[in-house]
């Protein structure tokens, strides 16, 4: 392996992510010649701790979600830091972006600058060695990829149905390479498209990608899930479990505005109690082959939380 290569150019740029909506795309280009490209995602709902993704705020530009002033810290401020620097020395280099944002949610520079430019440093390093990206950071030995989480039905934020969940997840548990894993998945998604128009529902997708049908409540979403799978030639569970991402801290802000304390389903207009949302997820991991629950109950409802995990642990 080489021992330094420097970093000769980084340049930034404005571009359209999945939704129409800004993002920032960073390209690294180092002595050579060798590139590495990045475009950053950008989610539909974010929690209040995570990293700030810098956004101009500009009503009359991209609704206020431009991205021109990250691009401009990357092209003015992080370019001018790092060139010359060895593309190589991935830790140093993200070290530096955290210095020079100096905050501790990066809300100086943008999570979307710095996590841009960190991507494209460790692709251009290993194209520069002619590795895939997975072995450059795993290791020449990995070979591994995780589980996928395929998000095939949508609510919450990434819909307009009447669906409260934000989404309905599978994992392919039993597969043995990450190519069946895909496979799986892929065939389970198609097959909830004919289960859906079976039982007369739109086909039409959210944000995600998944279908986004008005369904009766969010267990019939689970049930027809389950009968994909089935339908599929899978088991639920032993080959194909599920997955929830509830986005919880939505429908307790929800509450907030209606006054109350609690999580309101604000789409079919359903209120629960602590208590009672902590009793509905349980419920929902006791009938259905759900092995992972994501941001089930509020972002800081800690002593809700400490009930949750107490009791589905058991």
């Amino acid at each position: 392996m080489k021992d330094y290569l420097g970093i000769s150019r980084i340049h930034a740029m404005e571009v359209l992510d999945s939704r129409g909506n800004p993002t920032i795309q960073v390209e690294v280009v180092t002595e050579g010649g060798f590139c590495g490209v990045s475009m950053v995602p950008s989610g539909a709902s974010t929690g209040s701790f995570e990293a700030v993704e810098l956004r101009d705020g500009d009503k009359e530009r991209y609704f206020g979600k431009g991205v021109l002033q990250a691009v401009e810290n990357v092209n003015k401020k992080i370019a001018k830091e790092l060139e010359g620097i060895n593309v190589y020395e991935q830790q140093k280099i993200d070290k530096m972006l955290l210095e020079l944002d100096g905050t501790p949610n990066k809300s100086k520079l943008g999570a979307n600058a710095t996590l841009g430019v960190s991507l494209a440093v460790a692709k251009a390093a290993s194209n520069s060695l002619g590795m895939s990206l997975y072995n450059y950071i795993g290791g020449v030995n990995a070979n591994r990829l995780p589980h996928p989480m395929m998000n095939i039905l949508n609510g919450g934020k990434h819909s307009d149905n009447n669906i409260n969940i934000q989404e309905f997840m599978i994992i392919p548990v039993g597969a043995t390479t990450f190519q069946e894993a895909l496979q799986m998945g892929v065939t389970v998604y198609h097959n909830l498209k004919k289960v859906l128009k079976q039982n007369g529902y739109s086909v039409a997708v959210g944000d995600e990608g998944g279908f986004a049908p008005n369904l009766k409540e969010e267990k019939e979403a689970l049930n027809m899930i389950v009968e994909a799978i089935k339908k599929s030639g899978f088991k639920p569970k032993e080959d194909i479990a599920l997955a929830l991402d509830m986005a919880s801290t939505e429908m307790y802000e929800e509450a907030k505005k209606v006054g109350k304390e609690g999580y309101y389903f604000w789409k079919t207009d359903v209120f629960k109690t602590k208590d009672e949302m902590i009793d509905y997820i349980i419920e929902l991991t006791n009938e259905y082959p759900i092995i992972s629950v994501e941001d089930g109950l509020a972002e800081e409802d800690w002593e809700a939380w400490k009930v949750l995990t107490e009791k589905i642990r058991r």
